[in-house]
């Protein structure tokens, strides 16, 4: 039902009239994100203050209105997608870097900032916020610590969840939080910052984050690594971590993902390529120096066709950027995609890619492959066409048989696109039912009411009574 013009009105109080829409249209952007589904809201609210915030939890609560936080929607799995409408909260106004700490290496930002923001600011000072997903130059702080999300950098410097202190959050009672503290250790109390982060909204509202800083490297470069096989290439990847260095990024792209790019003139990919991994070192001058050394030696299997250190700035940028634009890519292969970022400890890639390989042929279904190589965390994309009944059943399918063969790895779920409603029923074939009983009751504890991004995360059929 749409709501009462006097609920409505509560909201145009608390936050303001020019920071609520009502309007349809208006209202309708605000009902999708990067997964493609969508549901359109009641209403929008566009608040300034955490104050406002509170208000705003509080009437929902007091109406028994769903309530679901969005920063600029390019989250994959409809975390942000408003499935039972209500009230969609938007934290884009809420933009405002409120301090930077350079001597204690820590940023003061709402949630609304975008990540490329934090990084230019940060550099100002010779510093960089680590995560850095491929949606950066979009995407916000809140939106990023809502999903845990890391990005390419994560195998050195961690997620959101290793380059967060302190956060301040509403809760789903409309009580303002704050967890963790300005220090890099502290054990006072239980990890509530580390809880929230990776928790989709469904547990507070973030309203402003205290983030780690990290120093810009002195140098940096990039190795490109050819090989004429998937497992020559993984093999790399296993071989170069098992030494005494640690790269900065060590990204693994497939043959069919390769395929999408070689029209790039800069790429300049032998036609017998197959696979391909990115490999970048940063640090102090000298030391980078050895370790690009001993990596080239390491990742110089006998599969391996090409080793290319492009450490030009240019062959870097277009280097990253092929890598960055293969998800949109992927969509002008197929008119439909599943996309998901499975997790395996990185000694079971090879049987990963084997097991997804095996999985392709039987079912029909185009599998390509790229992402994190370094953590196991890889995106596979199944491409089908929704139009062809046959066709999209067998890719449903194929999903099911791509999820046991992660499970039966001993991997996740999901790496860092975090659960929303794609992966929600699928949670309890990893997590067992005593531990998500634990998480309901938690849930219960933040959001008695269940107002905040109803729906997601955790599956129905899971009960604390």
């Amino acid at each position: 039902m749409p709501l009462e013009p006097q609920i409505i009105r509560r909201f145009a109080d608390a936050c303001g009239r020019q920071a609520i829409l009502t309007d349809q249209g208006e209202c309708w952007a605000y009902g999708y994100d990067n997964s493609r589904q969508h549901a359109c809201p009641d209403l929008v609210v566009l608040p300034h203050r955490p104050g406002q915030i509170q208000e705003c939890v509080q009437i929902c609560r007091q109406f028994s209105v769903p309530l679901t936080t969005r920063g600029r929607g390019t989250n994959t799995t409809g975390a942000t997608v408003p499935i039972h409408s209500g009230v969609i909260l938007s934290t884009e106004r809420m933009d405002r870097i409120i301090e930077t700490d350079p001597p204690n290496r820590s940023m003061r930002t709402e949630p609304g900032v975008l990540n490329s923001a934090v990084q230019e600011r940060a550099a100002e000072d010779g510093l960089f916020w680590p995560p850095d997903p491929s949606s950066s130059d979009f995407c916000t702080v809140g939106g990023n610590l809502a999903c845990n999300a890391a990005g390419p950098r994560a195998i050195k410097y961690g997620t959101c969840r290793e380059n967060t202190l302190e956060l301040r959050a509403v809760t789903g009672t409309g009580e303002l939080i704050r967890t963790g503290n300005a220090t890099t250790k502290g054990v006072v109390g239980f990890d509530l910052t580390r809880l929230l982060i990776g928790s989709e909204g469904s547990l507070a509202i973030i309203t402003e984050a205290r983030l780690k800083l990290s120093p810009v490297a002195e140098r940096t470069d990039t190795i490109r690594a050819s090989y004429q096989d998937t497992k020559s290439a993984l093999d790399a990847v296993v071989n170069i971590l098992s030494q005494n260095i640690t790269p900065c990024a060590l990204e693994f792209i497939d043959e069919g993902s390769l395929n999408l790019i070689r029209n790039q003139k800069s790429m300049d990919l032998d036609t017998s390529t197959k696979a391909m991994l990115i490999i970048e070192i940063d640090g102090l001058e000298e030391t980078v120096y050895a370790n690009v050394e001993a990596v080239l030696r390491f990742a110089n299997n006998t599969g391996c066709i090409d080793l290319r250190n492009a450490s030009e700035p240019r062959l870097k940028k277009e280097l990253w950027l092929a890598r960055k634009v293969l998800s949109q890519a992927l969509r002008t292969f197929a008119p439909n995609k599943i996309n998901e970022d499975v997790v395996v400890p990185v000694s079971q890639l090879p049987a990963l890619l084997s097991g997804l390989e095996s999985l392709s042929k039987k079912s029909s279904i185009p599998i390509f492959c790229f992402g994190h190589a370094g953590n196991g965390n890889l995106h596979i994309n199944l491409l089908y066409d929704k139009s062809n009944i046959e066709e999209a059943t067998s890719a449903r399918n194929c999903l099911v048989k791509v999820f046991d063969l992660v499970l039966s790895l001993n991997g996740t779920l999901s790496g860092e696109h975090g659960v929303g409603i794609a992966k929600r029923n699928w949670i309890s074939r990893e997590i067992e039912p005593g531990t998500l009983d634990l998480m309901v009751k938690i849930k219960r504890l933040f959001d008695p009411d269940n107002i905040l991004n109803p729906g997601k995360t955790l599956p129905d059929t899971v009960s604390a009574d």
